[in-house]
């Protein structure tokens, strides 16, 4: 089998996501917990690497080859039928950092998440497409709107004003549903809109203005998606973050006689009789992880405040009591259930995977850990 060309940004998806204690592996789905929302699914799982839009422009996108799916080209709506992106989703893709998801999502579930990207991200297939307002976007709207509803498009330079960016916040405070459609039926005034009520039936305007809401207007900054969360927008839950990091910090150490806590063996090799190279993960984690976790491994990097669950705080005392070598290893190669950590053994190298998690134990979380181990060998 052709190994798979991974570059250093790959780590950061790999350490970079997890931030609460390990779920166990029988954990219950999304399904179990009330009724499915397609859109934290995808959030939740999918945009780490198909991007929020869904056009594969995430951090994974220039270190996986081949580079996650772009749902929203006209290549996308002509090769994936509902069939194939279930069983991709179900199975994973070979040769492809795609894994399968089916024992993390139910069969419903699964199908849920890819009627989402069908109807949110993709472009009109009319030859096989179920979604009507999507395809009279595609045959009316796209030449000017564009095909992701931003007005970039061949005709943007030529017209004056130029045509609505629907994705804007401007856009969403201020086209209400009603005066869509009666811009689609009449036209706007002074612009280059014309009105359709002569060529399409109320029925597909009225449609046509749903895909538009739905598709490119949506408030992806909505407290109930995990991974958009960003701290610009959400002023207190980046105070309470930051009071729980300083109370944890500060926390006292356990009264005498108190209950301890069953600590890692931190003297346990590596799977499979692995060797890791601090040097050589110290290289991949400060040019990708540190955008996570931090320099210092704190979990403070510039990206931290966009992710939920956080970053792993690798200097705390729960981290440095729990996570040996095995630990971080099966953080990295395994993923983590319930957040957006995916797993990555299927396009890393065990190698790889064994320097990165032997430089987090050596500088974070038993520093000097390296100068005992490389005396002892002598």
């Amino acid at each position: 089998m052709k190994r798979q060309t991974i570059r250093p940004t790959m780590i950061l998806l790999a350490l970079g996501l997890g931030a609460a204690a390990w779920l166990p592996a029988q954990a219950a789905p999304q399904a179990s917990q009330g009724a499915i929302k397609p859109a934290k699914i995808y959030h939740d799982y999918c945009s780490v690497c198909h991007g929020d839009r869904g056009d594969g422009r995430s951090r994974a996108q220039n270190s996986l080859i081949p580079p996650p799916r772009d749902f929203t080209t006209p290549e996308a709506a002509t090769l994936l039928n509902r069939q194939r992106m279930i069983d991709a989703v179900a199975n994973g893709r070979s040769g492809t950092a795609m894994v399968g998801w089916k024992s993390q999502l139910t069969p419903k579930e699964i199908e849920a998440v890819v009627d989402y990207v069908r109807d949110t991200f993709m472009p009109a297939h009319a030859s096989a497409d179920s979604n009507r307002g999507r395809q009279v976007y595609s045959r009316n709207c796209a030449v000017c709107h564009g095909e992701q509803g931003d007005g970039r498009s061949r005709a943007q330079n030529s017209l004056h004003p130029p045509p609505r960016d629907f994705t804007s916040a401007a856009a969403r405070s201020t086209l209400s549903r009603e005066r869509m459609i009666a811009s689609v039926t009449y036209g706007r005034p002074d612009t280059a809109m014309a009105g359709f009520k002569s060529q399409l039936s109320t029925r597909d305007i009225h449609a046509v203005v749903d895909y538009i809401r739905n598709g490119f207007m949506r408030d992806d900054g909505r407290d109930d998606i995990s991974g958009v969360r960003n701290a610009a927008r959400h002023p207190s839950a980046m105070a309470a973050d930051a009071a729980r990091q300083a109370a944890q910090a500060a926390a006292p150490a356990p009264a005498a006689g108190a209950k301890a806590a069953v600590l890692a063996d931190m003297k346990a090799p590596m799977p499979d009789r692995l060797k890791g190279d601090a040097v050589k993960g110290a290289a991949f984690y400060m040019s990708n992880c540190a955008t996570c976790h931090g320099t210092t491994g704190d979990g403070r990097g510039p990206r931290a405040y966009f992710i939920n669950p956080k970053p792993r705080n690798f200097l705390h005392t729960a981290s440095r009591e729990q996570f040996n070598r095995p630990a971080i290893y099966h953080a990295v190669a395994n993923g983590k259930l319930g957040t957006e950590m995916p797993a990555w053994n299927k396009v890393l190298e065990p190698q790889e995977i064994a320097d990165v998690s032997e430089f987090v134990f050596q500088r974070f979380i038993q520093p000097g850990a390296g100068t005992a181990q490389a005396k002892a060998s002598r």
